[in-house]
């Protein structure tokens, strides 16, 4: 099988592409290198990889690309909804222009596996379903929910709304939630925490990686075309994140009263759907963390200004 990963080089990418490649298929990256390459190094001595520097937004130079392929992984996005406010007609050119061109070039008989989130059911009372319908707040949310509704309608698709992702991969991101408090933890040894009750899911991106190859494993099982991907073991408040570090980590934090997040994620999740067809997470939070405790160390970000 040739698999097409939109966005492979990302921080999800940087774990999927081993696996896909781990499972004997053929797998062919698409990346605009927006934040480097490197962690696709590893790869080009295995024949079965291959990769092109595109942009999705580029409908010419992605036309050519995408021939041939029975999957297609669309991870490519501006992602987040600091990322979209900074940038915000590149977000719509990106995650809804961009997506469109995927839809319009692929196969038509390829398989599409869509990488979603949770960010588009915004505020939420009560335990969030699959079926509880979507109320995007950010600009990120609003963009995400309608290249997922394109993929739906261009059928044959399955689309994925992860829980918070975190954890170490080859193309780290450090901010995201539990990745920045955890660096912060070790490296500053202070944190300042708003909103600390509000309560979120969190994913390992090891099992997002997973995630994604079960989907094209379990393709012709599948009953349902959408997802919520995370494990209601995972669910836990701001504050509650903080006193698993303090367990692990000395250092001082301030919770405050100013900051808000534009997709007001404060709510549980119901993974009932993911788990009944035969998806498990491998790391809970207490390995998660234990991860980040012992690596994050080694990443030494240092002010060229300063002198201490």
């Amino acid at each position: 099988m040739r698999v097409v990963v939109t966005g492979g080089a990302g921080y999800i990418g940087s774990m999927l592409v081993p696996r896909l490649l781990e499972m004997g298929w053929n797998v062919h990256v698409l990346d605009n290198l927006m934040f480097g390459g490197q962690a696709l190094l590893p790869h080009f001595m295995n024949p079965r990889f291959s990769f092109a520097e595109v942009d999705i937004t580029q409908r010419d130079a992605l036309a050519p690309e995408l021939k041939g392929a029975d999957a297609v992984i669309h991870l490519a996005a501006l992602v987040g909804y600091p990322l979209c406010k900074k940038m915000p007609r590149r977000a719509v050119e990106v995650n809804v222009e961009g997506t469109q061109n995927v839809l319009d070039l692929m196969p038509a008989d390829a398989k599409l596996v869509y990488g979603s989130t949770g960010s588009n059911y915004g505020e939420v009372v009560g335990i969030c379903t699959e079926d509880t319908p979507l109320n995007p707040l950010s600009l990120y949310g609003e963009t995400k929910t309608r290249a997922e509704q394109m993929c739906h309608e261009r059928g044959n698709c399955v689309s994925m709304r992860f829980a918070t992702a975190f954890g170490i991969a080859p193309r780290l991101r450090l901010d995201l939630m539990i990745n920045d408090f955890t660096w912060q933890a070790i490296h500053n040894r202070y944190l300042v925490v708003y909103e600390k009750h509000f309560r979120r899911t969190f994913i390992h991106v090891a099992d997002i990686a997973r995630a994604f190859v079960f989907m094209l494993d379990q393709w012709p099982n599948l009953k349902h075309s959408v997802f919520n991907v995370g494990h209601d073991s995972m669910n836990f408040t701001k504050e509650d994140i903080v006193h698993l570090l303090r367990n692990r980590i000395e250092f001082l934090v301030h919770f405050a009263e100013f900051g808000t997040d534009e997709d007001k994620r404060d709510y549980e999740v119901d993974y009932s759907r993911i788990r009944d067809a035969g998806f498990e997470i491998t790391v809970d939070i207490d390995k998660g963390l234990g991860e980040l405790v012992r690596g994050l160390p080694l990443l030494r970000l240092r002010n060229p200004y300063s002198n201490v």
